[in-house]
Parts: C-alpha cells; sequence; structure tokens
C-alpha cells in the first residue's frame, strides 16, 4: 500500500511538473522563447481581404537580452477541423496533411514584418489559418504560436452575387427619410459558419434576427466613391439560425449624398441611396448557399426622419417598425425595390480599421446659462454623439443642439458651427424608458443644449460617446510638467476626433473633409498616438485616386471641392510625406511601390509650373494662420513669402523621391531627380537668399523650412539658426509659426544646437503658444492659436475650430527628441532603434512608452539631486543605438554596476554613445 501511494504521488508530481512546463513554454519562460501577437495585414484575425499576398507579422517574447530572430518558418492551413494538440508545449498547431496549403520552409532571416505569403493562389470568402515559429541567436526554437486567422474579401465583380438595390420610393432623397429594406429567409441545415458582405450607397446599419451586425458606425466610411467603394465583411455565425431568418438594413445618405463643405454641394456621388448585401453560407455538410439583395427584398421608412451630416438627425419612435428585422414581422403592406445597374468594378476590401465606439462621457455639470438655456458640460470636447435614455408621453420630444465652447459670458456659442445645425431631435414613444440616438451623423461638442423637453433634467439620462476609428492606441507620454501632460492629452482627442475614416480638419462645422495640409503636417505625430498605418494606407490610396491627370493634388480628400481646388504647396506634398513617414514609422515598403507613381506626378507638376526650375505661380494657402504681424520692424515680420515655401516643399517632395526611388531600386530616377534637386536649389538661393545667407522673408517659417530642408549652403547653415533663434527673442521667445512651419520648429532647433530655446517655446504659456489653450481650459487642440482671446472674446467665427490637429504636430518632438525614441532611416521601422532624450532643467521627468511592430520601446529618464536615471526597454528582434546624457563612461552605471556586455562606440555633444539589443536597462549617471 505504501508503494501504491508513494507512486499514485510520483504520478500526481509528474503531471504536476508536465503542466508547470507546458505553461512556462506557452508564456515564454521556459525555453526563454515566444511568438506572440500575429498580425496579417497590420490586423489582428482580419476578415474581409482582398490583398492577393498578404503579409504576416509577429513579434518575439524572450526575457534574454540581446534576442534576435535567426530563422523562421511559417505553416498555412485551410481546414479549422485539422487544428490539434501539439506534444510539446500543448499549443494547439495546424497538422500536416490534406489541412496544410504552404509552408515557408525554414527561412533563415531576422524578418517578422510583412513576410509575404507565398503558396496557392487564394479563393475568394475562404478562411485561412497560419501560425509560425522562430529560431533565435542562442540556437533556441520557440514552439509553433497560436494560429491565428483570415478571412478573404469578393476578389472581383465576378463574384459578387449579390444585386445593388434601392427602395422603391420617393421619399428617398438628401433632404427625404431615408429607406429601410428587409428579406426574410430560410435556412434547413446546421450552420458551420456564415458571412455578410455588405456596403452601400451612402450609410447603412444592418441587423438580422433582431441584432445588430457588427459593432461598427458610419460605415461603408467615406472614399472616392465613384472610384473605390469598401465593402466590410462580417462574422454572422451566431446571428444565423437553422429555419426562419430575416434581415434587415438602414440607409441613410452620408457622405454619398449630404451637402459637403460651403458651396451647397449635394448628391455628390449619387442622388439615390442603395444596398449590396451577400450572406454567404457553409453548412456543416460542406454544402453552401448565399442569401443576396434582389428583387425579392422590400422597403419602407423607419424612425429615422431625417439624417444629414452637418444638420444632424431627426428621430420619430413613433414610426419605428417594432421587430422590422425579424422573421416573425408581417411586411406585406411594404413596397417593393428596385435592382440597379450600379459599378461592382470599384468595390474593394477594407483597408482600415472601421468607426467604432469607445470612451463614454457623463455630465459634468449641467447648468442655466445667463440666457436662460439648459446646458450641459460634458468635461471634455469629444466627437461623437450623446445617447439618451429617458421616460416620458407620447409625442414629447426632445431636442440637443451642440457646441464646444461657451462665450465669454457663458451663453452657448454655436456662430463658429456656421451654416451647420449639429442638431439631433428625438420624438418619444412614450410608456416605458426609452434608448435613443443618432446613426448616420456624428457631432463635435463639449456643451450642449437641451430644449423641447418638459421632463427633469438627470445627469444619469445623458452620455456622451467618442466615436472614431478603432486604432490601436501606441503611445503613452507623461512629464513632471502638468500643462504639458494636458497638452498631449489635447493632442490625442484632437487625433480621435478628426480621424472618423479620413483625417479631417475638423468635426463639428460645415466642413470636416480630409484637408491634406493638415494631415502632412500631422502624420508622425499620428504614428506615436494611434496605429494610423492601416488608415493612411486606405487614405493615400484615395489620395492618388483624387489626382489630377496633370499630377496636381486636391487641397481636400475625396475631393468634394473640384478640379480647380487643387496644387497648393504644403497641401499636395501629402503624395510625398506620408508614405515616406509611414515608411520610416512603420517599414512598410509596400506604400512607396504603391504611392511612387502618385509621388512621382506631384514632382513633375511641379516642374511642369516652374520657369527655370522655380515653382513662383499658382495659388497657395502659404503658412496658414501664423502669428499675424502685418509689419517688419525691428526685423519681427511673421509674414513668409509663399513662393519661397513653395520652392522649400518643392525640394522637400523631390527629396523623398529620390529616397523612395533609392529604397525601390530605381537607379536611372535616382540620377535624375537627384540633378532636379540641385536646380531646385540653386533657383532658391538665387531668387531667394543674399549672398550672406540672409532670406527675403525673415520670418521663423522662412529659416525653419529653408534649414530643415537643407535649401542652404551648409557654410551658411549655422548663421541661418541664429538668425532664427534671434527672430524668436525678439518675439520674446514665442513662436509666430503656422500649419507649415509649425512641425519643423522645434526639431530645427534642436538639430542646430538651440534645444534650450526649443524648450522655451515648447513651455511658453503666453499667447502665442502651444500652452496658451491649455491655460484657457482647451481639452483639444484649437484651429488657431488665440482661437479665445485673452479678454474672453473669440476670434473670427467664420474660421475658428476647438478641434484642429495641424498644431498638435509639436508632439513629433515630444516622443522623438523631449524623450528620445526614433528609429534609424537605415532601419526603418524600429527595427534599428535610437534612444536619445533631450534633457532641460525646467523638467525633471519625462517618460514615453511606444508599441511597435516588434513590442514596446521605452524611454523614461528622471533627474534629481543625485543625477540622472534613464530607464530603457527594447523589443527582441532588434538593436539599439542609446545616447546615455553623460561626461564619460566611467560616470554611467547599469542595473547599478559598470557597463558590461554593451558596446561603448565613444562620446558626441555631451553623450555617450551605447550600441545595445533588446532588454531592459537602468542607467544611472552621478550629478
Amino acid at each position: 500500500m505504501r508503494n501504491r501511494n508513494s507512486a499514485l504521488r510520483l504520478t500526481k508530481m509528474r503531471k504536476t511538473i508536465l503542466l508547470f512546463v507546458a505553461i512556462l513554454s506557452i508564456t515564454g519562460i521556459y525555453g526563454q522563447l515566444a511568438v506572440k501577437n500575429l498580425l496579417c495585414e497590420n490586423l489582428s484575425n482580419p476578415i474581409g481581404l482582398d490583398a492577393k499576398e498578404p503579409n504576416f507579422s509577429w513579434q518575439l517574447a524572450s526575457d534574454k537580452r540581446n534576442t534576435m530572430q535567426t530563422a523562421y518558418e511559417i505553416r498555412v492551413g485551410t481546414d479549422p477541423l485539422m487544428l490539434t494538440a501539439s506534444s510539446r508545449s500543448g499549443v494547439t498547431v495546424l497538422t500536416k496533411g490534406k489541412g496544410i496549403l504552404w509552408t515557408s520552409g525554414v527561412v533563415k532571416s531576422d524578418a517578422s514584418v510583412y513576410v509575404p505569403y507565398k503558396g496557392a493562389a487564394l479563393a475568394s470568402g475562404k478562411k485561412y489559418f497560419w501560425q509560425v515559429r522562430v529560431t533565435d541567436n542562442f540556437g533556441n526554437t520557440s514552439a509553433w504560436s497560436e494560429p491565428a486567422s483570415w478571412q478573404r474579401g469578393i476578389l472581383t465583380a465576378a463574384d459578387w452575387k449579390a444585386k445593388w438595390i434601392q427602395a422603391d420610393s420617393k421619399s428617398d432623397t438628401v433632404n427625404g427619410v431615408p429607406p429601410i429594406l428587409r428579406k426574410a429567409f430560410s435556412t434547413k441545415k446546421k450552420i458551420q459558419s456564415a458571412t455578410a458582405f455588405i456596403t452601400a450607397h451612402g450609410m447603412y446599419e444592418a441587423q438580422i434576427n433582431g441584432q445588430r451586425v457588427g459593432d461598427a458606425y458610419l460605415t461603408p466610411g467615406w472614399t472616392s466613391y465613384n472610384k473605390r467603394l469598401q465593402y466590410q465583411a462580417f462574422d454572422v455565425t451566431n446571428l444565423v439560425k437553422t429555419g426562419a431568418n430575416a434581415v434587415g438594413v438602414s440607409l441613410g445618405s452620408g457622405w454619398y449624398r449630404t451637402p459637403l463643405a460651403w458651396s451647397g454641394n449635394r448628391n455628390l456621388y449619387g442622388k439615390e441611396t442603395a444596398l449590396l448585401f451577400q450572406l454567404d453560407i457553409t453548412y456543416s455538410d460542406g454544402s453552401t448557399e448565399t442569401v443576396i439583395s434582389d428583387e425579392n427584398w422590400k422597403s419602407s421608412t423607419g424612425a429615422v426622419r431625417f439624417s444629414e451630416l452637418y444638420d444632424g438627425e431627426t428621430y420619430d419612435a413613433h414610426e419605428e417598425k417594432i421587430g422590422w428585422t425579424t422573421p416573425q414581422y408581417d411586411d406585406k403592406n411594404w413596397a417593393g425595390v428596385m435592382v440597379k445597374d450600379h459599378s461592382k468594378d470599384v468595390l474593394i476590401g477594407t483597408y482600415n480599421e472601421l468607426i467604432k465606439k469607445h470612451e463614454t462621457f457623463k455630465p459634468v455639470k449641467i447648468f442655466k446659462t445667463p440666457k436662460g438655456e439648459q446646458v450641459i458640460d460634458f468635461g471634455q470636447n469629444v466627437v461623437g454623439w450623446v445617447q439618451v435614455k429617458i421616460k416620458g408621453n407620447a409625442g414629447d420630444k426632445i431636442t440637443i443642439s451642440h457646441a464646444e465652447v461657451l462665450d465669454k459670458a457663458g451663453n452657448f456659442y454655436t456662430e463658429n458651427m456656421r451654416a451647420a445645425k449639429t442638431q439631433n431631435a428625438f420624438i418619444l414613444r412614450g410608456g416605458s424608458e426609452e434608448i435613443l440616438e443618432p446613426h448616420f451623423t456624428f457631432q463635435g461638442f463639449r456643451y450642449i443644449r437641451i430644449d423641447d423637453f418638459k421632463g427633469a433634467i438627470q445627469a444619469e439620462n445623458f452620455t456622451a460617446i467618442a466615436l472614431y476609428s478603432d486604432m490601436k492606441p501606441t503611445g503613452q507620454f507623461s512629464c513632471s510638467n502638468p500643462l504639458l501632460k494636458q497638452l498631449q492629452r489635447n493632442i490625442e482627442w484632437g487625433q480621435r476626433g478628426n480621424f472618423l475614416d479620413v483625417p479631417t480638419d475638423c468635426p463639428q462645422r460645415d466642413e470636416r473633409l480630409g484637408w491634406t495640409g493638415d494631415a502632412q503636417a500631422f502624420c508622425r505625430t499620428a504614428t506615436f498616438n494611434m496605429h494610423a498605418h492601416n488608415f493612411y494606407v486606405k487614405w493615400m490610396k484615395d489620395v492618388a485616386a483624387d489626382q489630377l491627370p496633370n499630377g496636381s493634388v486636391p487641397f481636400v480628400i475625396p475631393n468634394v471641392l473640384g478640379k480647380s481646388s487643387s496644387g497648393s504647396t504644403g497641401w499636395a506634398d501629402v503624395a510625398n510625406i506620408i508614405p515616406w513617414n509611414m515608411y520610416v514609422a512603420y517599414g512598410d515598403k509596400k506604400i512607396l511601390e504603391d504611392q511612387y507613381p502618385s509621388m512621382k506626378a506631384w514632382v513633375k507638376f511641379m516642374q511642369d509650373s516652374s520657369k527655370n526650375d522655380l515653382w513662383a505661380r499658382g495659388f497657395h494657402f502659404g503658412d496658414w494662420l501664423f502669428y499675424s504681424v502685418n509689419d517688419d520692424r525691428d526685423g519681427k515680420s511673421a509674414i513668409t513669402d509663399k513662393y519661397l515655401i513653395a520652392q522649400c516643399f518643392y525640394a522637400y517632395s523631390t527629396q523623398l523621391l529620390i529616397n523612395s526611388a533609392q529604397i525601390l531600386g530605381k537607379t536611372d530616377d535616382v540620377q535624375y531627380y537627384t540633378d532636379l534637386l540641385k536646380r531646385i536649389k540653386t533657383a532658391f538661393r538665387n531668387e531667394y537668399m543674399t549672398p550672406t545667407g540672409r532670406l527675403v522673408s525673415t520670418s521663423q517659417t522662412a529659416y525653419v523650412l529653408a534649414l530643415n530642408f537643407d535649401m542652404l549652403p551648409e557654410n551658411l547653415r549655422d548663421q541661418a539658426a541664429e538668425r532664427l533663434v534671434q527672430n524668436i527673442k525678439s518675439f520674446n521667445n514665442h513662436l509666430t509659426t503656422g500649419f507649415l512651419g509649425t512641425p519643423y520648429l522645434c526639431h530645427v532647433l534642436t538639430r542646430f544646437g538651440y534645444n534650450d530655446v526649443a524648450y522655451d517655446l515648447l513651455l511658453q504659456e503666453t499667447y502665442p503658444s502651444w500652452l496658451y489653450p491649455v491655460k484657457m481650459g482647451a481639452t483639444t487642440i484649437w484651429e488657431r492659436w488665440d482661437g479665445i482671446k485673452p479678454d474672453g472674446t473669440f476670434q473670427t467665427e467664420t474660421m475658428n475650430s476647438f478641434n484642429h490637429y495641424a498644431y498638435g504636430a509639436i508632439g513629433d518632438w515630444m516622443y522623438r527628441v523631449m524623450t528620445g525614441i526614433d528609429t534609424d532611416e537605415k532601419g526603418v521601422g524600429y527595427k534599428q532603434i535610437t534612444i536619445k532624450p533631450h534633457l532641460n532643467n525646467r523638467i525633471t521627468q519625462a517618460a514615453s512608452d511606444y508599441q511597435t511592430y516588434y513590442g514596446k520601446v521605452s524611454s523614461h529618464w528622471q533627474t534629481g539631486n543625485d543625477g540622472l536615471s534613464l530607464d530603457v526597454e527594447i523589443p527582441a528582434n532588434t538593436t539599439a543605438t542609446i545616447y546615455v546624457p553623460a561626461a564619460s563612461e566611467n560616470a554611467i552605471s547599469e542595473n547599478g554596476a559598470a557597463l558590461k556586455n554593451i558596446q561603448v562606440v565613444g562620446t558626441e555633444g555631451g553623450y555617450v554613445v551605447l550600441k545595445t539589443g533588446s532588454g531592459k536597462y537602468n542607467f544611472k549617471v552621478k550629478k
């Protein structure tokens, strides 16, 4: 009996050990190597992809320093039933056999980002599974990762079985009542999977059997619809039942036909809304069935009685068709639909993250204004809408108006909304509590005004909901200065509020357009705050689609202003600036390949518009909304010659084209455009510079652009930087730059040794400065440096947005210079990382964390009586150059000991330069 009990105890112990080992293996502790965060086309388990050769990315997890991948192996399977358990670690893996479509074999490479699929052609609508294992430089081979998946979209027009349909109704007009459409259908077998593919002319919301399809809003998003119309794919397996089913879809005008901009543009892409719906069902026995939009659908109208982007929405609960998306509903009195021959050739899968609900805000204050208005303050300028939970009598009405600010007297202020009503009205059904919110509109607001409602206004009845594209946050920044922390928060909220499928200039007034100048100025900052890769890839395809045949790029994308509204310097350069910045930030060579013809065409337009290589003609916005000084006394001008700016950006876009041509191996283009760039800079010097290096415009922006784009001979750059500093000091350490000069201002100062001046500008609290709006209570970035003047009055109401992200471009400097996280352009996408913090005695602590494709990069520094502490984290499969502010190697300790196993390169400008690999490092420098 004793031996038997001992044997049982030994068996239990062995099982416990095996379980522990399996857990350790899965978590990466045992063996010190694991694979995690698998992405396909930069997305986690996406569906609806139409990429022919999707790219795979993954991260290595290891607790050993200096870990590098030396090899990888990928395998792709087609049959989810072929999943089994690995005897090694308990991790689910794809088995070899008929379920394996492709295997890469063992590839000797450190590539773990954008590794292309190279197997057989992929079928439309089919789901695939993939996993990867890697070997590191210590000889460890990981277990196979957990399988990830992706599902193909509908690849060609011929693959669409669905037909375009629209309501048989005369009320379906831009200002009319939006339609609802439905169809009942039956299934007779057990369902294995079901995928809905949906798009619309206008916006849509779909339900199956009374449940919402997906959690995205304002779909299908905004593209240049006549050239590129995205459809969405949804896994609806849990919504479709064996037996009776019904699908219902609501439509709204959306960007498709709602009036856009200020010229009364309506019906820009078409007059009627339309639906394209295809539901692909696979049964457990392997058979398939498709439910499509066709002539057998029915149409009617519902509770949404009016919906427009600028003016808002009217929702009448009396008009609700209760249960209309369930199979039991009787639609015998509904009208039919019309089948339309709209193009399917323009249909594409969705590249970017969809718009979804995010943060919510409850009222922080309910009050009456001096005018007697009933107002709610949510404490944050947010973009989205207000959800109302309310109880009342049938026919009761509540009207909600929206505003960003109160006026000087404390009254509700809407003049800066211009013609946009931004008003939602709800008419109650009566009886039990009703939950009401808009469907096909959005507002930008901090305050709402309540009108028409007879009952008491209670805080618990109102919730502000933020809507924005569902990009994951990637960066965190903090520092010892609370105003800078609020500035960073304002930058983030400015991005959230303006990244609704396109990068808009403002989210509240009668505009909300994809202004190209704002987008290019902010794009690098955007990559720190959010994973903006796919967002920009999608939008840049629309830039190329709407680019004019002569190469000119419109002011706004999608272009709703017409062909004549194009070609402005610093705006149209978006064609070259964003692709290059996305390549640098994410290591995405494909965006350069895709956009290269567009980049080249834009440079060709400037070349064709030039005389003797000088571009000095055409309309230009110039340094938009710079601090206005209308005289030149004491060298204090802030006015910059628009053609000087144009020549600078002509050179910059040409340089970026050269850079891209080098990456893509286009050697002939490299030589051609290198020669052109020399002539462009010569023309600049002949026209805008004296022999001593003085520019014809003495503004901050003139010197910033000339220095940042290397327009001056090298021997004249230091004196130009000194002139810039003297200009800043003449304005008592205030900036005077506008949209084009501001993004580069602090970078230029740091580059030429004036980092203290850059900090003086950043920490300036009076107008004009970044912190002035913060001191005035801003919760987002303003369009103007003085949107609210020091006396409490407003700038001109015709152009005064309080949520306008362009000046938030300083966030790029805060990450890349203040805390020092950057990527080497020879190791883009943070494959080769640079950590070079720039300290200042007015800041005692600064920290940033940034999620790259390889993992988290961190730079945290703190100064005190004992000296400097610098904490750095470098992810596996990358290398880093770390600049430690110190006089010598001997002044530095790492984890409490002298430096060891870390390569000391030398000293440079007050830094000790170190080379290292992955790991967590704590450096201390004695004072």
